[in-house]
């Protein structure tokens, strides 16, 4: 789950790359950077840390030119070191750059295949390095100084034909404009959006979601469908063709659960239509399954499932309440390697009113449990502010596998619900009752508001992978990448031997 914006204006683009990536922070908070063409060249910066930090004044003047790509990194498969920062850069053919949301799951044999038969080098774990030379390649294979869009297009449908898992992807290509393409599933969104300038000429967004067109004037035209390509010259000129053989829509369900902003709009539906529909189903089934259930009042754990437990509350016509203040300024537990660090960080990030908990029975509502942390320290907070009776419902159902696709919910050992039943998980959070979400409910909540989706990518709950191509062996290679103790291990490792050779200038 990473952010991506690329823009083609008019007039330079930096101030906008930058605003966008600041509203797309949420989907990533360990590193940013943007890359912009000015006169030819490509003007970069890109580092660790938030928006607001990676770039200063001087780094904005030298980021000059009316086209460019940024990106906000969430690390799942590969490292978090400061040299996988996106977006990445070749030099052949003409000079690319790309930046990537998403997880390909054959990157190891495109890892491979690149130096065995491309002789190209990755010198990084990123897959989307991997991805980079793989469009590369392709686009190098034309043998044309000038591409023109049929050749664009060509070389996607035969990156289309390698590559597997989940993809977003926007990328600059010197002396020719900006491509973006999306997955033949259509895992991980890309939307579209225009706007006029002053002098009546049209420029041209890519993004993540919708809110980052909203945030910098820009209209939405459409989601960029499954498998297909977006081309825009750095003249304006848009062009778009399917470059899948049988593209499908598997939009993954977490977008709506968790991900996304509700203000964003994602395949055709509201995200905050969505989670109010969500919260409609979930307080219909604890009306159904807890039919004796005396609770006092509904309490939302912040942000995300604020609209899921309103809706809960005028559902079961129970007093709706806030009863945590979160600070803002603490990054989500959610992203934060480490058991004992996320521990650390929920006390940091939320605060009870204790007033709201006190002798009260309280249904706490979240939008997930992943690891059970965040649930086991929240239950405990409100039991210390005097809660007498604490139930806990979740707008998720359970999650108990992997997620291959770009999202770090970590290896199925780390999954409370993976291997256990619902008592079970309710014990050890510490819950005195615990309610998850029906799947069928949850597909239905996003489907009422575009029936079009039949299909979801819903891996996670149910343990079926969209791309047929997972197996235990890759879950077990992906167990090896993304466990915390071995991401410590390698994180230690970069951080004493890594020579960092991704920035110009400082």
């Amino acid at each position: 789950m990473c952010g991506i914006v690329g823009i083609v204006g008019t007039t330079p683009v930096n101030q906008a790359l930058y605003d966008a990536l600041t509203v797309l922070q949420h989907r990533g908070q360990d590193a940013a950077g943007i890359v912009t063409i000015d006169s030819g060249n490509f003007r970069q910066r890109k580092a660790n840390g938030l928006v607001k930090d990676v770039f200063e004044v001087r780094h904005m003047q030298r980021l000059k030119g009316h086209i460019g790509i940024g990106h906000v990194r969430y690390p799942t498969a590969g490292s978090s070191s400061a040299a996988e920062a996106q977006p990445f850069y070749v030099n052949s053919p003409y000079g690319m750059v790309l930046a990537h949301n998403g997880n390909l799951t054959n990157a190891k044999d495109l890892k491979e295949q690149q130096f065995k038969v491309a002789r190209r080098h990755i010198n990084t774990t990123s897959d989307s390095e991997v991805l980079l030379n793989v469009l590369a390649h392709e686009l190098d294979l034309c043998d044309k100084m000038a591409l023109r869009p049929e050749d664009i297009f060509s070389a996607v449908r035969k990156v289309h034909q390698q590559i597997r898992g989940a993809y977003a992807v926007v990328s600059l290509v010197i002396g020719h404009g900006l491509i973006g393409f999306r997955d033949p599933n259509g895992i991980r969104p890309l939307i579209l959006g225009r706007r006029v300038d002053e002098q009546g000429q049209v420029e041209y967004m890519l993004a993540s979601e919708s809110v980052a067109l909203d945030a910098i004037g820009f209209e939405t035209v459409r989601d960029v469908a499954p498998g297909e390509a977006i081309y825009i010259t750095e003249q304006g000129q848009l062009f778009s063709e399917q470059c899948a053989e049988s593209p499908q829509m598997n939009p993954c369900i977490f977008e709506y659960v968790y991900f996304a902003r509700p203000d964003s709009f994602i395949d055709k539906v509201s995200v905050y239509a969505a989670r109010l529909n969500m919260g409609r189903k979930l307080g219909q089934k604890i009306a159904r399954e807890w039919d004796d259930l005396d609770v006092d009042v509904v309490i939302p754990i912040p942000e995300t499932s604020c609209d899921v437990a309103l809706e809960i509350a005028h559902t079961l016509d129970l007093p709706y309440r806030q009863g945590f203040v979160k600070n803002r300024y603490i990054g989500r537990t959610f992203i934060m390697p480490g058991q004992t660090q996320r521990k650390k960080s929920v006390r940091r990030k939320l605060n009870a009113i204790s007033s709201e908990f006190k002798g009260k029975k309280v249904l706490l509502v979240d939008d997930s449990i992943v690891r059970g942390t965040t649930s086991e320290q929240i239950i405990q907070m409100a039991r210390e502010a005097g809660a007498a009776k604490v139930y806990f419902a979740s707008a998720a159902p359970e999650i108990r596998f992997p997620n291959v696709y770009g999202i770090d919910m970590p290896t199925a050992n780390e999954l409370i619900a993976h291997g256990r039943e619902v008592e079970e998980v309710c014990k050890l959070i510490g819950a005195d009752g615990l309610i998850f979400q029906d799947l069928e409910d949850l597909e239905e909540a996003v489907r009422e508001i575009n029936p079009e989706l039949r299909h979801f990518e819903t891996s996670v709950f149910n343990g079926h992978y969209v791309t047929s191509d997972v197996d235990q062996g890759y879950l077990d290679h992906l167990n090896a990448l993304r466990s915390d103790d071995n991401k410590a291990v390698r994180e230690w490792q970069e951080g004493t031997s890594n020579l960092e050779i991704f920035n110009e200038g400082s």
